[in-house]
């Protein structure tokens, strides 16, 4: 599972964002996921309540924007949500693409006081 590493990491860059502007508690983070990160939603949402149950994260909500894939074809220029493991464009049925949109992973925001 993967996305304990991930998270881990995600609410170290948290507790930094809490020193540097001396909040006491946060109240909430904004993740933003792409699919082609394979981290489960509903994994990353239970590592969180995990790890935040003591500290300044305690009891704070975890929303999470997940992201489609979204492919670009080179030669016809036709952008396209990707459907499974095809990659191909649905226009021109070429294989000259490239992932635009759908392998972000970071921290929109973060609430707190």
């Amino acid at each position: 599972m993967h996305e304990l590493a991930l998270m881990q990491g995600i609410l170290e860059q948290v507790e930094q964002k809490v020193v540097e502007h001396a909040l006491k508690k946060v109240t909430r983070v904004k993740l933003v996921v792409g699919k082609m990160t394979a981290a489960l939603p509903d994994a990353l949402r239970f590592c969180f309540s995990v790890l935040t149950e003591d500290g300044p994260c305690a009891g704070a909500e975890l929303e999470i924007e997940e992201r489609e894939i979204v492919a670009a074809c080179s030669d016809c220029k036709e952008e396209f949500t990707v459907r499974g493991i095809d990659f191909r464009c649905p226009r021109c049925n070429g294989r000259n693409t490239r992932v635009v949109q759908g392998n972000e992973l970071y921290i929109d925001f973060i609430e707190g006081e």
